[in-house]
């Protein structure tokens, strides 16, 4: 679909140029409106990430290990599943809402995601064995899946080009303020009743109910947030989609920039209704029966149109690479880990990871402010290599000291060091920086459904790191950190060499990124340009306010008429 020539004879860019915003902090104030809503929306990534740092919490109070038995946590393959299971969930919960997104819009698809979170927050709240737990995190994940897919997609599509980083990062930083203050939760509960043999059932149970609040608040509240205005577009709606991109804006609809930005959308759309259309004529009845098998056919034209495979290889790479850097491991079992590295006692070890959380949260805020400006792969490439280098330091400490770590406390206590440190390079990149470019590279049409096949990716690597990882350190030990090491590299040199960047482009300029025009059949190409001649996108730029200037008189009209 490449559109490059004819976008750079047209001035395109330049137009473009010529409506963009700040970046950073002083974007972030001029775009407050659309900024508070996206720190809403981030709540679904706050529900994940508080859940993701409390399991880690309990697995290792005694009172947790009691009720559901002992065993299920001292044997590495039960505690593996026990933390694994929502993952798996998380999974098939994001590959359904690849289309329950398209079909019910995101607003909806968030709130269908919280309904199932809260069940499964009850059977573990009621939890009398493993089972229990098992059951439940499942339920749990296909809510977290669900949220984890709809939050970027959400805050991608209503954000302006010169802040779509800011906007979707904020859902790792709200990940990590979950992690965070699950840790001091956690922390704090672990004295209930003791932190032995008498500690109270409520030191695990109130910090698995307290999740239910944080999702009760993001599912009423997502009900009074406009909804996408890239999905009303999708469904038709255009005057809807006008109107709620000039209230993102704080700016009339009339303005020439919101007519720019409405009539980029609708050239998009408009383009691949024509294409399917073409290509699939007996589908265009509306049936469910023809919308199911058009869904099916934007699936497989992921992998058979050659400009999307290009996007869906870096989506589920750069998602491989996210999650065997390491990071899951750390949270999962960092009170674990950190015993192993000679911290003793669960208040040691937990006020570490802690300290950990705090780091985390700390080191994701420069992403939100400065992702825009600096450019996705410089962020990624500088964080991997520092993840990889902090990898291999804690390898050769535990290498040279794990066989008597109280005789070498010092020792013991830079490996921790590095392991904040690490958390810290995983902040400010590859935290956020995947999951922006996964929610931006594809086009409308397949957006939802690209986006849910990246988030798979995340999660089944998520699933294979929490069966992996009790295994990896009781048999490889100071060698699984030099694994995850040398898997930073690789997505360092991954992205240095496959992944373009993504700084600053519109969401509908990303097929001149993936495009290849030499390949691009002529007729797609044709009907792409007519689109954009129609629409008055290659004419001048008085004439994009005489194109949708009808759109703004009705939209006004009917806000009188209100």
């Amino acid at each position: 679909m490449g559109l490059s020539n004819t976008a750079q004879n047209a001035g395109l860019s330049n137009k473009r140029g010529e409506f963009a915003g700040p970046t950073g902090a002083k974007g972030l104030i001029a775009n407050g409106h659309a900024f508070a809503i996206a720190v809403f929306a981030s709540m679904g990534g706050l529900i994940y990430g508080y859940n993701q740092g409390m399991f880690g919490q309990i697995l290792a109070m005694p009172s947790f290990a009691n009720t559901i038995h002992p065993e299920s946590i001292t044997n590495e393959t039960s505690r593996g599943l026990l933390t694994a299971i929502l993952e798996l969930g998380a999974w098939l919960g994001v590959l359904i809402n690849g289309v329950a997104a398209d079909y019910f819009g995101r607003k909806a698809a968030t709130q269908g995601g919280v309904v199932v979170f809260c069940v499964g927050v009850i059977v573990q709240a009621a939890a009398k064995s493993a089972n229990y737990i098992l059951g439940g995190r499942f339920v749990t994940g296909l809510g977290v899946g669900v949220l984890s897919m709809v939050v970027p997609l959400y805050n991608a599509e209503l954000s302006p080009p010169e802040l779509r980083g800011a906007l979707v990062s904020l859902q790792q930083l709200a990940i990590c303020f979950g992690i965070m203050i699950s840790y001091w939760i956690g922390y704090g509960t672990n004295y209930i009743g003791g932190t032995g043999e008498t500690q109270a059932n409520a030191a695990w149970l109130i910090p698995i109910c307290i999740q239910f609040a944080f999702a009760l608040v993001l599912g009423i509240g997502i009900q009074f947030m406009p909804a996408s205005p890239r999905w009303l577009m999708s469904q038709g709606r255009e005057d809807e989609c006008l109107a709620v991109l000039a209230g993102l804006r704080r700016k009339p609809v009339d303005h020439p920039g919101i007519n720019f930005e409405f009539l980029e959308i609708k050239a998009q759309h408009l383009f691949e209704v024509e294409t399917s259309k073409a290509k699939f004529p007996q589908y265009q009845d509306a049936s469910l029966t023809s919308r199911i098998r058009l869904g099916m056919h934007g699936y497989a034209s992921l992998l058979t149109n050659r400009s999307l495979l290009k996007r869906v290889i870096v989506a589920v790479f750069i998602m491989v690479f996210q999650q065997w850097s390491g990071i899951n491991a750390i949270l999962y079992y960092a009170s674990f880990i950190f015993k192993d590295l000679g911290l003793t006692g669960n208040t040691t070890s937990l006020l570490a990871g802690g300290v950990g959380g705090i780091l985390l949260f700390l080191a994701t805020i420069p992403a939100v402010l400065y992702i825009d400006k600096w450019g996705r792969k410089p962020l990624l490439i500088v964080g991997a290599l520092g993840m990889g280098i902090s990898h291999f330091i804690v390898a050769a400490l535990m290498a040279s000291y794990s066989d008597n770590w109280p005789a070498h406390p010092a020792a013991g206590w830079v490996a921790v060091v590095f392991v904040w440190i690490y958390q810290m390079n995983f902040g400010y990149s590859w935290g956020p920086g995947a999951w922006v470019l996964v929610s931006e590279v594809f086009p409308l049409g397949v957006r939802a459904k690209g986006i849910s096949i990246g988030g798979s990716s995340n999660w089944l690597n998520n699933f294979a790191i929490g069966q992996a990882t009790p295994l990896m350190v009781k048999q490889m030990g100071y060698g699984t950190f030099v694994f995850f090491g040398l898997m930073c590299v690789l997505g360092a040199a991954f992205v240095f060499f496959v992944v373009p960047e993504t700084k600053g482009r519109t969401l509908e300029e990303m097929d001149e990124l993936f495009g290849d025009e030499a390949g691009q059949a002529l007729e797609d190409k044709a009907r792409y340009e007519e689109v954009y001649r129609s629409l008055g996108l290659l004419g001048s730029a008085e004439d994009l306010g005489k194109v949708s200037l009808h759109h703004a008189e009705k939209v006004e009209g009917s806000r009188m008429e209100a």
